[in-house]
C-alpha cells in the first residue's frame, strides 16, 4: 500500500517550476496523471519572466539539433521532433497569444513574458497538475516498490515516479542550484562538469585597459573560435566582450582558444575598399573611412597610429585589412554562472532514454530541461529543449 501521510501518493513528482518542469506537469495531468510540480522559489517561471527582455524568446522557427551542443550530438533528435516550435505555438494561440518574428528566426510572444507564464500556469491548474512553491527539496530517497520519498520544508511527498527539472547553475540570483547534479550523483548517474554557456567574456588587465574607451560599442560582426562562428552583433563593455555573436560564440570556447572577429563581416573586402580610398581620398585619415562602416570610436581604435591614407603603403593598407577582418583576441575567462544564460554539459545524456528521458536502468527516474548535457544556441533554442524534453517526458509517465 503507498505510505500514509496527510499528501496524496503522486503518480509524478516533479522537482522545479521552471519550463521544462511546467510543461512536464500540465502534460502529464492532461494524460490524467496525479502530478505535483515542487518549486523552492516564490513563484513559477522565473527564467522565462526575463527572458527576451520581457517578451519571452519562447522558441525559434529553425530549431534543428545541429544548434544543440551535447557529448550526445544526437540524442536531442527524438524529442524535438515529437514536440516541435510548431506545438508550442498551438499552445500559445490556444491560450490567446500572438507573436512576432524578431530576426533570425527568433520568436517572441506580442504580450509580456508572464503572459506565457500565466498560460503554463493556467494549463496546470486545468490539468489537476499541483503547483506547489517555496518547497525546498531537502533530500530523496527511494521508497521501496512504492517509488521515491521527498522530503522538504514543507513536509514529505511520496510518487511512483520523479522527474527532476531543477535546471543548471546559471544566474544563481534567480535561485539556481546544483540540485540536479546532486540527484544524478547519488542515483550513479554520471554527470558532465557544467560550465557557463551564452556568457561574455572576459580579458586581462592589459586588454581591458586599452580596450576601456570602447565599453558601450556595438559593431555587426563574424565571430569564429575553431571552426564555429556566428554573424551577429558584438558589444564592448568594461570588462571584455558581450553581444549576441559572443555569446553563441561562448559555447564553443574553451580557456586559452583564440577568438577570431571579422568587423567587417557583409560589408566586402577591406583592402579593397581601403585601396579605392586611398586613391579618391588619399588626404582623408583612416579613421574617418573606418568611421563609414563602424562606430566612430571603434574606428579611432583600429585606426590608430591615423595617418591620411595617402601616406599608406600596400603593406600597411594589407596589415589593416588582416586586422579589421581577422582581429583576434584570447579572453581569459567568461563572467561565470552569474552571468550566463544557460549551463552548458550536466546530467550526462548517454546515461538516458532519448524518448522518455528516463535514467536507463531506473525507468522512473527522469532528468529534463537545462541539467541534461544538451545545450541550444542563443535565439529560443534553450526553451524549445525545455518544451520538448518536459513533454516527452510526460508521454512516458
Amino acid at each position: 500500500m503507498p505510505p500514509t501521510n496527510t499528501r496524496p501518493f503522486y503518480d509524478a513528482l516533479i522537482i522545479g517550476g521552471g519550463a521544462a518542469g511546467l510543461m512536464c506537469g500540465l502534460s502529464a495531468g492532461r494524460r490524467g496523471k496525479r502530478v505535483a510540480i515542487l518549486e523552492h522559489n516564490a513563484s513559477v517561471g522565473a527564467k522565462i519572466l526575463i527572458s527576451g527582455g520581457g517578451r519571452c524568446n519562447f522558441t525559434n522557427l529553425d530549431v534543428e539539433p545541429g544548434r544543440f551542443i551535447s557529448g550526445n550530438p544526437h540524442f536531442a533528435k527524438s524529442a524535438l521532433a515529437r514536440y516541435t516550435a510548431y506545438d508550442f505555438m498551438g499552445f500559445l494561440g490556444e491560450a490567446g497569444l500572438a507573436w512576432h518574428e524578431k530576426t533570425l528566426g527568433q520568436l517572441f510572444c506580442d504580450q509580456k513574458s508572464g503572459a506565457v507564464v500565466k498560460a503554463l500556469t493556467d494549463a496546470c491548474a486545468a490539468a489537476g497538475a499541483e503547483l506547489i512553491t517555496r518547497c525546498a527539496v531537502k533530500a530523496v530517497a527511494t521508497n521501496g516498490d512504492q517509488g521515491y520519498r521527498v522530503e522538504t520544508d514543507q513536509g514529505a511527498f511520496h510518487a511512483r515516479q520523479l522527474v527532476v527539472a531543477s535546471g543548471g547553475l546559471s544566474i544563481p540570483k534567480m535561485g539556481a542550484t546544483g540540485l540536479a547534479y546532486d540527484i544524478a550523483r547519488q542515483f550513479d548517474v554520471p554527470v558532465v562538469p557544467p560550465e557557463p554557456a551564452l556568457v561574455p567574456f572576459t580579458f586581462d588587465d592589459a586588454t581591458r585597459a586599452k580596450t576601456a574607451p570602447l565599453a558601450g560599442v556595438a559593431q555587426p560582426c563574424t565571430a569564429r573560435t575553431g571552426k564555429t562562428g556566428f554573424v551577429e552583433n558584438l558589444l564592448f563593455t568594461h570588462r571584455g566582450l558581450s553581444g549576441p555573436a559572443i555569446l553563441q560564440i561562448s559555447s564553443y570556447w574553451r580557456p586559452g582558444m583564440p577568438v577570431v572577429l571579422d568587423l567587417l563581416s557583409g560589408q566586402g573586402d577591406a583592402g579593397t575598399l581601403l585601396q579605392t580610398a586611398r586613391a579618391e581620398r588619399p588626404g582623408q585619415a583612416v579613421s574617418r573611412v573606418l568611421s563609414e562602416h563602424m562606430p566612430k570610436r571603434l574606428a579611432a581604435f583600429l585606426a590608430e597610429p591615423d595617418h591620411p591614407l595617402g601616406q599608406l603603403s600596400n603593406k600597411a593598407i594589407a596589415a589593416l585589412a588582416d586586422r579589421l577582418h581577422r582581429w583576434q583576441v584570447i579572453p581569459t575567462g567568461t563572467e561565470g554562472f552569474k552571468k550566463a544564460e544557460v549551463t552548458r554539459g550536466g546530467v550526462d545524456t548517454h546515461a538516458l532514454d532519448s524518448r522518455t528521458m528516463a535514467v536507463k536502468g531506473r525507468e522512473s527516474l527522469y532528468f529534463i530541461g537545462e541539467c541534461v548535457d544538451v545545450t541550444g544556441w542563443l535565439g529560443g533554442y534553450n526553451f524549445q529543449w525545455a518544451w520538448s524534453s518536459g513533454w516527452a517526458a510526460a508521454q512516458a509517465l
